[in-house]
């Protein structure tokens, strides 16, 4: 049961959209526990009130459509855009019209990358990007979030640079999503979720829509996902990079949560692993004591990075 439930002398009820007589039979099915019944995910204007308090930021949610998985050198094909109020609490206020724009590769779209996304060649035609728009969302943006930043992020900078001066955030990752019940943290599954809710647009726009929805839908009367990842963007990033551990301890490293860095002209080749500042001294003390051989004084490098830098190709 889904979809338009509005018919002529019935009033769905306000909050959700249902009909009474359909509210019951979803009410009678549910009550069976064999049936969880969805609804069609429905755009909303507002969602904890709809005229923001003062001293709200602004937040833009963001999502793009490329020709590939390469972020040096696909292209974006398509960027939606959706704008809201926000407070520092994690609720949603006012939210903003959806913008969605195609762009023009200047290069066939792979199969592979219609297939994924829809969009074909004469979709994209002669379509550009309204650079102008872009840029007066970022400048009035506080905070840029993705449904994983780490490629929409470097997709959109070498698009649009002044995505580099933001602060970003990552539905995907910055969310404990097993804190409010996922097993898994897929757009249309926490929607399915969390929601029980499912959409079936599949375009850029549709996803920002989407993502929001989930970020300002509390459980249980618990904080919203927003508030989790707000929390996550306060604090810093630590990058503790293993320099020189002995060969023999890459199978420990790579148990403890640890990746290989092949290395640059900047930076050698190393073991890195990404840390909250609270969990610094520990992984030090764990290095030192079962890759180190007990130095006192090991050959570890710490980098410390902000929401600033989170997601952006200067972690590397």
């Amino acid at each position: 049961m889904s979809g338009n439930l509005i018919t002529s002398g019935h009033m769905p009820d306000i909050r959700t959209g249902v009909l009474p007589e359909h509210a019951a039979m979803i009410t009678a099915l549910e009550a069976t526990g064999n049936y969880r019944v969805l609804q069609r995910f429905e755009a909303r204007t507002h969602y904890a009130a709809p005229t923001p308090p003062t001293g709200v930021r602004r937040g833009l949610i963001v999502d793009v459509e490329t020709t590939g998985l390469d972020t040096t050198n696909d292209r974006i094909i398509e960027l939606g855009l959706v704008a809201f109020e926000f407070d520092s609490a994690g609720h949603v206020y006012g939210v903003h019209a959806m913008r969605d724009w195609f762009e023009d590769p200047g290069i066939p779209i792979p199969v592979e990358a219609v297939e994924i996304t829809g969009i074909t060649d004469d979709m994209v035609r002669g379509q550009r990007i309204d650079d102008a728009a872009v840029a007066a969302e970022i400048e009035a943006a506080h905070l840029v979030i993705a449904h994983n930043a780490n490629f929409d992020r470097r997709m959109l900078e070498r698009r649009f640079p002044a995505f580099a001066t933001k602060h970003w955030g990552c539905s995907l990752h910055d969310v404990p999503w097993s804190q409010f019940g996922c097993r898994g943290a897929k757009l249309d599954y926490l929607l399915f979720q969390l929601c029980s809710a499912f959409h079936t647009g599949h375009r850029a726009g549709d996803d920002c829509l989407a993502t929001l929805h989930v970020l300002a839908t509390p459980r249980d009367g618990e904080a919203t996902p927003l508030t989790r990842l707000l929390e996550r963007a306060r604090r810093s990033t630590v990058r503790l990079s293993a320099i020189g551990t002995p060969i023999e301890t890459k199978e420990l490293l790579k148990a403890r949560g640890y990746r290989w860095f092949n290395g640059s002209p900047a930076r050698p080749k190393t073991w890195f692993r990404d840390l909250d500042e609270a969990d610094v001294e520990a992984e030090q003390a764990w290095l030192r004591a079962h890759a180190y051989g007990g130095l006192t004084s090991p050959p570890w490098r710490l980098d410390r990075y902000s929401a600033r830098e989170r997601y952006s190709e200067r972690m590397g």
